[in-house]
């Protein structure tokens, strides 16, 4: 944590927060669990909920992430004891996050990739300038087994997590994915950008053993986990409870409920989820035109405090008692718009009382670069959280 003299921050003024600017939570304070290296576009980094989880809750505490992406709130959130309540409107966060608090034995699932077939007959769907052919017709087996023992009611841990590990593994720019070269690894371009990508580097898809590659990940997720952290990843899934639906909306939690939640909204039109998650859909049996067409992705600022307010009005209902709410919002738009500014009223008119705006001050890695970001520039620049703290 930034020492005193390290920060800068002005103190609330016409009770506006106070804001604090220092570098609050890095890569390296807190070297993150292996069981958080799952890709996936617009996620925070471990550290992040880590901060907040360690200050405002103790053991046994509710953790909550309305959009939970991957993951990361609750998964961080079980690794230090306490329960988790996650939601998102689409379902493959539910499907990427679930299997990280079932770990399942290494030898458990190398014995049950043996029983998977590795080639299925039929048809094979359009993707042969992503993966080769004997690569895709096991992808095509093991999705087939996977979606049979999801509507039998035969799917297990296992099952999850070989599907989870498989999803992460879909496309990339390394060996360790099915596809052919393919950029970035936690989004798909599309059939007709692959192809252009193919031309342009002169590569085509060579074979990748689906199967081999899976127990690869598996370890690397598992292998830095250390005997506490695996009891408690556990015995947060006995109770965990994945949600998936719109966050304005959660009859499900009960009412004063939750300690702390950390969350990371869609910001304005940055982020094209449905299209970056097409393929993972399909592997998924995933109906991605009606997921997308459910999503709320606001184009203007108005818009978007619409939503949010309503948001931050339900957070408020299941919020306990001194309970708080970090809402990270970044800036967008090459920082002319700085969504902290627009959030705060919104939380205050639901009920909050507006502590602090936390400005973690960062420098970006290669992807962030890719994504034209660069440091205290353009794009997301910061994470910019609002910390609201519900009145006792």
């Amino acid at each position: 944590m930034a020492s005193a003299r390290s920060s800068k921050a002005t103190k609330a003024t016409r009770g506006k927060p106070k804001v604090i600017a220092a570098e609050l939570w890095t890569a390296g304070q807190r070297r993150a669990a292996t069981i958080h290296e799952i890709s996936y576009r617009a996620c925070f980094k471990p550290q992040l909920p880590a901060y907040f989880i360690e200050r405002h809750t103790k053991p046994g505490d509710v953790v909550y992430d309305p959009f939970s992406g991957r993951g990361t709130t609750p998964i961080e959130a079980a690794l230090q004891g306490r329960k988790v309540i996650a939601n998102d409107i689409n379902p493959l966060s539910a499907l990427l996050a679930a299997p990280r608090l079932a770990l399942p034995d290494v030898d458990a699932i190398a014995e049950r990739l043996a029983l998977i077939p590795k080639h299925i007959a039929g048809r094979a769907p359009p993707l042969a300038m992503f993966y080769e052919r004997k690569t895709l017709r096991e992808l095509m087996a093991l999705r087939d087994w996977l979606l049979h023992r999801r509507a039998s009611g035969e799917a297990d841990a296992l099952d999850g997590w070989i599907g989870m590990v498989a999803t992460n593994r879909l496309t990339g720019h390394s060996p360790g994915f099915f596809s052919v070269y393919s950029f970035p690894p936690n989004q798909a371009v599309t059939a007709a950008g692959q192809t252009r990508i193919n031309a342009q580097r002169g590569q085509k898809p060579t074979y990748r053993d689906t199967h081999a590659l899976i127990l690869k990940k598996s370890k690397q997720l598992l292998r830095g986990l250390e005997a506490s952290q695996t009891k408690a990843l556990r015995k947060a899934g006995k109770t965990a409870r994945f949600l998936t639906g719109d966050a304005r909306r959660t009859p499900q939690i009960k009412r004063g409920s939750v300690a702390l939640t950390v969350t990371s909204p869609p910001f304005l039109d940055v982020v094209d989820y449905a299209g970056d998650n097409w393929l993972r859909g399909w592997f998924n049996g995933l109906p991605v035109k009606q997921i997308a067409s459910a999503m709320t992705v606001p184009r203007t600022v108005p818009q978007w405090s619409l939503v949010m307010g309503e948001v931050l009005q339900e957070l408020f209902r299941i919020t306990r008692p001194d309970g708080v709410v970090a809402f990270e919002v970044g800036e967008v738009k090459k920082g002319a718009i700085k969504l902290d500014e627009v959030v705060v009223p919104l939380g205050i008119a639901a009920g909050f009382k507006a502590e602090s705006v936390l400005i973690n001050t960062q420098r970006f890695t290669k992807t962030a670069h890719i994504w034209g970001v660069a440091n205290n520039a353009d794009g997301t620049n910061s994470n910019r959280i609002v910390v609201f703290r519900k009145p006792a």
